[in-house]
């Protein structure tokens, strides 16, 4: 997919924990770990900014867009 959520790495900087920024965002930890692993197909931008705020950052600091590479023709 070529959009990558950095969310862990976020976390990481912020040292905070995926229980602490559930609670903060009122999210519940099974959507915050889909969304942290890559696996979300969409995410509501009151999420996003819910995240944003609670993490102290920008959107782009956790959505990062990354071209798939072609495969080369045989």
């Amino acid at each position: 997919m070529p959009i990558v959520v950095n969310l862990d790495v976020m976390m990481a900087k912020r040292k905070m924990s995926l229980n602490e920024l559930s609670a903060r965002v009122d999210i519940t930890l099974a959507n915050l770990s889909i969304l942290k692993n890559n696996h979300a197909k969409a995410v509501r931008f009151t999420t996003l900014e819910a995240i944003c705020r609670a993490l102290d950052c920008q959107p782009g600091d956790l959505l990062e867009y990354v071209p798939e590479q072609e495969e080369p023709e045989s």
